[in-house]
């Protein structure tokens, strides 16, 4: 596994990091009624989350984020980790995007007005595919 960062993936890492770290970021003051809202919206999508105090949920989300954006923007992370966690974490949101109610337009994968703020999310899967493919396809034949 590759110690730093191909030349051509700071970039993409940059920009995904920063706006994932600033999210993380910005959560970790979210006041109760912030929490109670983004609680609900993931747990009206993944009832399991249901289960789990508002702001509790949203102080593990703040970490996640921190920790995701963190590890895009270190260059000692490997793009292989730095990558498979973005993944995962763009999932959830594409699964938010495509689970919520009202998110897209009837009978459709094209976003209503709603769902804009989390379909531009798409980007971030892309990147994360993106480095974990790379990473993947570029080893060496055993």
């Amino acid at each position: 596994m590759r110690l730093f960062p191909k030349v051509h993936q700071l970039p993409a890492r940059l920009a995904a990091g920063t706006v994932i770290l600033n999210s993380g970021l910005d959560l970790t003051g979210a006041d109760p009624g912030t929490a109670a809202g983004v609680h609900g919206m993931a747990s009206a999508t993944y009832p399991f989350l249901g289960e789990r105090d508002p702001v509790a949920f949203v102080k593990l989300l703040s970490k996640a984020e921190i920790a995701v954006g963190a590890a895009l923007l270190v260059p000692v992370v490997p793009s292989l980790v730095a990558g498979a966690a973005l993944t995962a974490f763009a999932g959830g949101l594409i699964g938010l995007y495509l689970r919520t109610p009202g998110m897209r337009r009837e009978g459709s994968l094209r976003p209503s007005q709603e769902g804009l703020g989390l379909v531009k999310d798409v980007w971030l899967l892309g990147i994360g595919l993106s480095l974990v493919a790379e990473e993947l396809l570029d080893r060496p034949a055993r």
